[in-house]
């Protein structure tokens, strides 16, 4: 992906979260100086392994696996500065330095414990099957002013004023949910007195810093979390997170010009997956469920949570190769397919007897749409061991071939694998 002219790459999930997009935004850091991470916050799970260890990174970038690679977390994340700090212990003793290598928006909004409280007491967080964290709360209180921003830990007295209302507000959702639970002011002061030293230590105009790597030439990989059908704005609303979650959130989060992004790379399973509530319109019935679920290891990194599993939708896929201007496609769990004796491809959805093959934003016209498939043969053989396009079985290229026309994006990158080494297409974009 990065090469003389593209120096700014962004990573997005092009389904609904957990394409994989950890697994690639680690092999491709190890042609970038620095990794940002431009929204969401602790609710992703981005899972990637180094030889057989295994490292489930929440907040912090996966670049940082990479000695002399900076990473950073942008403007644009909602940051738990408790689990930070615990995700950073752990990897310094799985013998990962981060020392002078990671940043932190001093613009960056942070979870409070109050956020997850509301968070877990909130009926329709509930009702979409959100994961609890407190997210959407904090961008909640972001959007209305009240936030808590790194930087007000400078601040006492602006820190106690804030702080105040979010407390109030926390507690009159909480009285309004009917839950007998409170929060503190002066417990949420102690507890952010407690963590400022060592924030304000990681504490930067992340912006400006990323913007001064770009003039000096620097390659830049821009990482995301959940997926594009996530998007607060194109999503599956209002089954969806509290950010935008697609590449124009990219620049914004990340505290630079939309003008310096020159790839866009969207991750995409092999078949789909989506965790909690919300329509999943190619979603397997039993026991093809369990099977897939099984087969794939389709349980959340972050919250265990069995994902919903189903068949690959171009319909989908082509909208957020739309709306996120996708220059290249990367599709994961390849591998997952390899005992299936056939396989299906939506390319389009019934409706009342209507063909629909853009993705629609009223909810109500999925609830009643029937998949229409296009079905090919499996190849019923492994593939881990396959490095090259050409390698792979016949019957699985005229499935990628299938997928690449449907939505209008090249595959640039195939994995196999959840190793490094199994990803086909890395050894010819470096040797580029």
């Amino acid at each position: 992906m990065f090469d003389a002219t593209r120096r700014t790459v962004v990573v997005v999930g092009a389904q609904w979260g957990d394409e994989g997009k950890g697994k690639l935004v680690d092999v491709l850091a190890e042609r970038a100086d620095w990794v940002v991470r431009y929204q969401g916050g602790a609710n992703a799970g981005h899972t990637v392994y180094v030889g057989e260890k295994k490292f489930v990174l929440h907040q912090i970038p996966s670049g940082i696996l990479h000695p002399g690679v900076r990473c950073a977390i942008g403007n644009g994340v909602v940051l738990d500065p408790e689990t930070l700090f615990r995700e950073i212990d752990t990897l310094v003793a799985d013998g990962i330095d981060v020392t002078g290598r990671l940043y932190v928006s001093e613009r960056a909004h942070m979870v409070l414990p109050y956020h997850k409280l509301v968070d877990g007491e909130s009926a329709s967080s509930k009702a979409i099957g959100t994961t609890g964290r407190g997210i959407g709360p904090t961008y909640e209180d972001k959007a209305g002013r009240r936030g808590v921003r790194v930087l007000d830990l400078r601040n006492p007295a602006r820190l106690r004023t804030l702080v105040e209302a979010g407390v109030a507000h926390a507690n009159g959702r909480l009285a309004a949910s009917g839950s007998d639970s409170r929060v503190s002011v002066e417990a949420t002061l102690a507890l952010l007195e407690s963590l400022a030293p060592r924030l304000l230590a990681l504490a930067e105009d992340t912006g400006l810093v990323v913007h001064r790597a770009l003039k000096s030439g620097a390659g830049v990989l821009l990482e995301g979390a959940q997926g594009s059908m996530l998007d607060v704005d194109h999503g599956t609303y209002p089954f969806v997170t509290s950010s935008n979650t697609t590449a124009g959130g990219a620049a914004i989060g990340a505290g630079i010009a939309p003008t310096a992004l020159h790839g866009i790379l969207g991750v995409v399973k092999a078949y789909t997956t989506r965790v909690g509530n919300g329509p999943l319109p190619t979603e397997f019935p039993e026991p093809m469920q369990t099977q897939m679920r099984t087969l794939g290891n389709e349980f959340g990194a972050t919250t265990g949570r069995a994902r919903r599993c189903g068949w690959f939708d171009g319909v989908v896929v082509r909208f957020a190769a739309r709306v996120n201007g996708l220059t290249d496609l990367a599709v994961t769990k390849l591998d997952v397919l390899d005992t299936l004796d056939r396989l299906a491809v939506c390319t389009g959805y019934e409706v009342d007897g209507e063909l629909h093959t853009e993705f629609p934003g009223d909810l109500s016209l999925l609830e009643h749409a029937t998949p229409r498939y296009e079905w090919f043969d499996g190849w019923r053989r492994p593939t881990g061991d396959v490095r090259t396009l050409e390698g792979l079985p016949r019957e699985a290229r005229v499935y990628l071939d299938r997928i690449e026309a449907l939505c209008e994006t090249p595959i640039t990158y195939v994995s196999v694998g959840t190793r490094r080494d199994q990803i086909i297409g890395l050894e010819e974009a470096v040797a580029a």
